[in-house]
C-alpha cells in the first residue's frame, strides 16, 4: 500500500469515526464544535503548500494534497467509499446538486471532472481536512469552510523555489511562468472563474513580505472568525 493509500484509507476510518460520533451527539442533543474544511490556493513557489502543511498540523487536520484528490478521483473504490461515508439525505442532496451542477454553470463534462466535483462536494460534507488546489473553493458552498489563496510577487517566488525545491533560476522562472498558466487556465474553463479573483477566498495572503509563522497565525485567526459566522456544523 502506498503512503497515499494509506492516508485516504486513515481518513476514511476517521471520517466513519466522526459519522457514527455524529449520531451519538444528535441523540443526546450534545453539540459538537465546527471543523470546518480549508482551501488552500496557492500560487507556484508562494510557500502555499507549506503554509497548508502548517495549518493541518497545528489543527490536527488531514491534509489532502492534490496528488490524494486526484487519486481519489480516479479510483471507483475511494470514489464509492468517500460517498457512501455520508448519510442517505446529505448523499440526495449532493446528487440533485451535481446534475444541477453538470446541466448549468460548468463546462467541462470530462469523467475527471465531474469525479472531481462530487469527491470535493462529498468532502466538503465531513470536516476537520486542508485541501490543497483542484478548484477546491470554486466547487464548496460559499458558507462552508474556510477558503485561503496565498501568493507572493514573482521575484519571491522564483527565490523561493531556489532555495526550499533546488531549482536552478532558469528552471524556476519556467515553473513559475507554466504553474501560472496551467492553474488559471483550469479555473477558468472548468468553473468560468478568475482564480486571482479575491472575492472567491476568505483570505488572501501575501507571503512577499509576511512569514509564514505570521501567515498561519493569521489564517488561524480568519477561520476562527468564519466559523462563528457561518453555521458550518453538518
Amino acid at each position: 500500500m502506498t503512503s497515499i493509500e494509506t492516508i485516504i484509507d486513515r481518513q476514511l476510518r476517521r471520517w466513519e469515526i466522526e459519522r457514527q460520533k455524529k449520531l451519538e451527539v444528535k441523540a443526546s442533543a450534545e453539540k459538537l464544535e465546527p471543523k470546518p474544511v480549508i482551501t488552500v490556493s496557492r500560487q507556484r513557489g508562494s510557500r502555499g503548500s507549506y503554509l497548508a502543511e502548517l495549518l493541518a498540523e497545528s489543527m490536527a487536520y488531514q491534509l489532502l494534497h492534490r496528488e490524494i484528490i486526484d487519486e481519489i478521483c480516479n479510483s471507483s473504490g475511494y470514489r464509492r467509499q468517500v460517498i457512501e461515508s455520508l448519510d442517505d439525505k446529505t448523499r440526495s442532496n449532493i446528487e440533485l446538486w451535481f446534475d444541477g451542477m453538470v446541466k448549468g454553470q460548468y463546462v467541462d463534462a470530462s469523467n475527471y471532472f465531474r469525479h472531481l466535483l462530487k469527491v470535493i462536494r462529498s468532502i466538503s460534507a465531513h470536516s476537520g481536512v486542508v485541501i490543497v488546489g483542484r478548484g477546491a473553493n470554486f466547487i464548496m458552498p460559499s458558507n462552508t469552510g474556510f477558503h485561503l489563496r496565498v501568493i507572493a510577487d514573482t521575484v519571491t517566488r522564483i527565490d523561493n523555489l531556489v532555495k526550499y525545491q533546488n531549482l536552478t533560476r532558469k528552471d524556476a522562472e519556467t515553473a513559475v511562468k507554466v504553474a501560472d498558466k496551467e492553474r488559471s487556465e483550469f479555473i477558468r474553463s472548468s468553473f468560468r472563474c478568475d482564480i486571482n479573483d479575491p472575492a472567491a477566498y476568505d483570505l488572501v495572503i501575501n507571503t512577499t513580505a509576511i512569514e509564514i509563522e505570521d501567515a498561519l497565525e493569521l489564517a488561524k485567526i480568519a477561520i476562527k472568525s468564519k466559523a462563528k459566522t457561518f453555521s458550518l456544523q453538518k
